[in-house]
């Protein structure tokens, strides 16, 4: 029963964080406005698809989950 303990705990902490993340998101102004953030603008459609901000995120979580197997 303890790593489904630790599967919960570290899951609640990650929702938790997300959670906080979104209630943030206004005032940090530079997450989706990264160089290579990738932004179409036409007449009636926008397309924008966030390649920066992706590795970005992905980056940071790796290195997360690296120091939580440690």
């Amino acid at each position: 029963m303890a790593p489904i303990g630790k599967i919960l705990l570290v899951s609640g902490l990650l929702l938790a964080g997300a959670g906080i993340l979104f209630l943030l998101a206004d005032r940090i102004g530079w997450i989706g406005k990264l160089p290579g953030d990738i932004i179409i603008k036409r007449e009636n459609v926008t397309f924008y698809f966030p390649l920066a901000t992706c590795i970005l995120i992905s980056i940071v979580l790796s290195l997360l989950f690296w120091l939580f197997r440690r």
